[in-house]
């Protein structure tokens, strides 16, 4: 078990002495006095109704471009994954196999496709390498970032489905005077690197100009960023890695026997000796076991930590008032992504057919290696292919999203105003993965030469042309959206005048993901991939009120219905209330339900192979990795879920600029869209259960070579917990001062019955129960300073190590200098202290899990901004 040091407790015991939090919050006093000032009415991410106050029902948290350019965010993905509220595992720059270069958010830990993802309040087109089920937080660039709005409840009787876990809201820069120029980079300068150089540059230029004239304003900009890759093997924490599948290929579960040249010796009739990988003669007549380092693969130099990446974007918006009544916006936005990711030489794995048509079972091998068929008059013979090269994935991803809207202003009764809007989007992927290897090709070559891959020497160029190839895919993604609203005063009550909003929407979707023709035909290597194709429809009708009951009580409530062509209808609603006990508390709480209709792939996507971690039954397969063929059902009903969230709001008129949030939530999603247990279907199955054998694919006598796992309606998930945010502005010491602080405690989060509550593990990531940001900012004059830690508390390993793995704090600093009033430069340092990554159990990468953990150790960076 890992012993917590001094200071580490006493970072816990502070943090939770003074509950504090590093997201920059909406500030409850400035919103009272912008209210009190008669502001003109303003979109609140999670309503339609143009309101004044910010404060609502529902939790919100605001990440300005000005912490964002403190923090040093480089991506969309580090400011969403850095706050206490995301959980689980979201892909993204660290994730180096089958992420395919993208990068998403997964509020609470639900799933990226159960968090919605709007840009300027409205949604962003799925986007990756095809047929996707969430965004790509690559395809927004940070520069055109004003704030990032979070809101963290249901928000389904709002914008529909997706929305179970809540919304992130990105709002770009609009009201634009000039020209700014900003060029930035950053590069470890880590204890941890091997050859204690540097590496996992990044480095971005970006270009914005704006103009406002009398009726409007226009905005255009471009952004280029370049990421660096780091290598799994660069980091001194990283302990070599161990493959069963080895250069010199193995002929059922045995190794070639080699001279001292290195050739594989042969016997009296000239036959290759092949032997146990798992013992060797020991010299003396006997035998011993065998070194378990020279019979495995290190697959560490082939593999990323940190995944090389470039992005072009280009982006624009505007507005245009055709008159006092009317006015037209618009925003554009273009991004191309390269992306690599590289992973040691294939594995490649073949049955070779050994056995003569007269003897099929326990035969022989008729080459006379002495080695015994399968029941089948199979061989199973492995080889990495260092020969041909580490595969290396490559994406090309253009995408392009367009939105317009014209609202105005009618003057009837007690005025309206109205909006109509159209919303295009399109992704469009090329994707590659290099040296992959034909295994219909590979076999023959075996058949026509087996000593050339029997000897234990590297392979011809000529036997390598004929195996290998370059795998090809394509894919897609396509989004419409045309809607309309009206939103005003609806009637009024004794307590004052309630607002309303009323629109309707159409949405059509669709997707495609075309795989490599040698994987659809199943001879590669890679398991067999069907084509995915289709699409689906939804036309939506909803309405909100804002309800003043009494002076200090307002409700809030929305309806919504959604009907797909694909399952039918779906209705959701949303009751909430908000009470100022008095001119420094307010109470508020919401109850919620919401949907999430099935996903373009999850209703169409084509049979898919995964060689997953299994065992056996029934004792008959030589390997702990199965394939299982994985397929989608086109009857798929829409998730379910109940939330319902409840705090209060505190910011006392006595000490000005302190405000204080503090929020019980909690979500039960039923109906979950989700694959079934594999093993729980094989030992079912193993133990007579037709029912389990017949949904898995399994033949009577235990025959595992068509075993399927569907997608099906049966999952559940549950969790809760609270979250608590504080900031204070004050003026001390000659300086102007904030201080923001954000916490997330979670209780509980089941799934499918099992508890992840304050575990981690490879393939879901972490459940901290306890996560916490802190940020202080001072400014004086022309000099700014700002602190952040970011703490993730103790955590255990999930499965079969059940040992603490324990908690980690990362210090930040960095540092402005306003050089003139057109030339700002900024310098700074991340994980100050140099923490290395928490080892856990069961990780999916050298040993820890780098979706969780900073896994290349200190960075520094440094940046200039200049207006004109």
């Amino acid at each position: 078990m890992i012993r917590k040091n001094s200071l580490t407790l006493a970072i816990q015991m502070g943090i939770i002495a003074s509950v504090t939090t590093s997201a920059v919050a909406v500030n409850a006093a400035q919103a009272q006095e912008a209210a009190a000032e008669n502001v003109e009415r303003i979109a609140v991410t999670g309503s339609r109704i143009q309101r004044q106050d910010m404060e609502t029902a529902s939790p919100v948290t605001v990440i300005d471009s000005a912490a964002i350019k403190a923090e040093g965010y480089n991506t969309v993905e580090e400011i969403l994954q850095t706050q206490p509220a995301m959980a689980g595992m979201s892909v993204g720059g660290t994730t180096n196999n089958g992420a395919g270069g993208r990068a998403t958010v997964n509020l609470r830990g639900m799933g990226a496709n159960r968090t919605l993802v709007l840009l300027n309040g409205r949604r962003m087109v799925n986007s990756g390498t095809g047929a996707d089920s969430s965004v790509d937080l690559n395809t927004i660039p940070v520069a055109l970032i004003k704030r990032v709005e979070v809101l963290k409840d249901g928000a389904s009787a709002v914008y529909g489905s997706d929305a179970i876990a809540g919304v992130v809201n990105i709002i770009t820069k609009d009201d634009f005077e000039g020209v700014s120029i900003e060029a930035k980079g950053s590069t470890t300068a880590s204890n941890q690197h091997t050859t204690g150089g540097h590496d996992g540059g990044n480095k971005e230029i970006s270009i914005i100009a704006g103009k406002n004239f009398d009726r409007g304003n226009f905005v255009i900009g471009g952004t280029f960023q370049e990421r660096e890759g780091v290598r799994l093997s660069d980091r001194k924490w990283v302990d070599p890695g161990r493959s069963s599948t080895i250069p010199g290929g193995t002929l059922g579960g045995r190794v070639p026997v080699l001279d001292a040249d290195g050739n594989q010796k042969v016997d009296e009739e000239g036959n290759p000796i092949w032997q146990s990988r798992t013992i060797m003669p020991d010299g003396n007549g006997g035998i011993r076991d065998r070194d378990p380092s020279k019979d495995t693969y290190d697959y560490n130099p082939d593999t990323w930590l940190q995944t090389p990446s470039k992005r072009y974007s280009l982006f624009s918006n505007g507005s245009y008032e055709f008159s006092n009544d009317v006015m037209l916006k618009a925003d554009v936005l273009y991004t191309k992504r390269q992306s690599t990711q590289r992973m040691a030489p294939q594995p490649a794995n073949v049955e070779l057919d050994v056995c003569t048509a007269e003897k099929t079972k326990d035969c022989v091998d008729i080459t006379g290696l002495g080695i015994h068929a399968n029941d089948r008059g199979q061989v199973t013979y492995k080889r990495r292919m260092v020969d041909a090269g580490p595969r290396i994935y490559e994406q090309d991803i253009d995408t392009l999203r367009a939105s317009m809207a014209l609202s105005g202003y009618l003057d009837i009764g007690n005025g309206y105003d109205w909006e109509a809007s159209y919303t295009y989007g399109r992704n469009d992927s090329k994707s590659y993965v290099h040296n992959s290897v034909n295994a219909k090709n590979m076999k023959q070559s075996i058949y026509n030469n087996p000593n050339a891959w029997f000897n234990g020497q590297p392979l011809s160029q000529d036997i390598l042309n004929d195996v290998t190839y370059k795998e090809t895919n394509s894919g897609g993604n396509e989004m419409h959206i045309a809607s309309g609203v009206i939103s005003g005063d609806a009637f009024e009550t004794s307590a004052g005048t309630a607002g309303f909003a009323a629109g309707v929407e159409h949405r059509y979707e669709s997707g495609f993901f075309t795989p490599d023709a040698v994987i659809q035909r199943g001879e590669g290597t890679a398991a067999q991939q069907d084509a995915t194709s289709g699409n689906y429809n939804v036309t939506s009708a909803y309405t909100e009120l804002s309800v003043p009951m009494t002076e200090k009580l307002t409700g809030e409530f929305a309806l919504r219905h959604d009907h797909y062509n694909t399952f039918g209808g779906a209705t959701t609603w949303k009751a909430g209330l908000t009470y100022e006990a008095n001119d420094s508390v307010m109470l508020r709480t919401v109850a919620a339900t919401g949907f999430r209709a099935p996903s373009v792939s999850e209703l169409f996507g084509g049979r898919s192979g995964s060689y997953e971690y299994l065992t056996d039954p029934w004792g008959k397969t030589e390997d702990d990795q199965i394939l299982v063929n994985r397929v989608s059902d086109p009857n798929l009903k829409p998730e379910k879920s109940a939330s319902f969230t409840a705090g209060v709001v505190i910011a006392p008129q006595s000490v000005d600029g302190f405000s204080m949030t503090i929020d019980y939530w909690s979500f039960d999603i039923k109906d979950a869209i989700t694959r079934l247990d594999v093993q729980a279907g094989l030992n079912a199955c193993h133990a007579g259960d037709q029912a389990a054998c017949d949904v898995h694919g399994i033949k009577p006598d235990g025959n595992l070579r068509n075993l399927r796992n569907p997608l099906t309606n049966v999952g559940r998930q549950k969790t809760s917990g609270i979250d608590q945010n504080i900031m204070y502005q004050f003026e001390g010491f000659g300086g102007d001062w904030s201080f923001n602080n954000d916490t997330t405690i979670l209780l509980n989060f089941e799934q499918d019955g099992k508890n992840y509550t304050g575990t981690i593990g490879q393939t879901y990531g972490g459940f901290a129960a306890f996560k916490n940001n802190t940020r202080l900012n001072a400014r004086w004059g022309d000099i700014g300073f700002n602190y952040s830690l970011r703490y993730i508390g103790d955590m255990r390993n999930y499965g079969g190590d059940k040992m603490n793995v324990g908690d980690i704090a990362y210090h930040n600093i960095s540092a402005t200098y306003f050089v003139t009033d057109n030339i700002v430069a900024n310098f700074g340092i991340k994980n100050l202290t140099d923490e290395k990554p928490l080892p856990v159990y069961n990780g999916n990468t050298g040993g820890t899990v780098p979706e969780v953990y900073n896994t290349i150790g200190r960075e520094v960076y440094a940046g200039v901004t200049m207006n004109f």
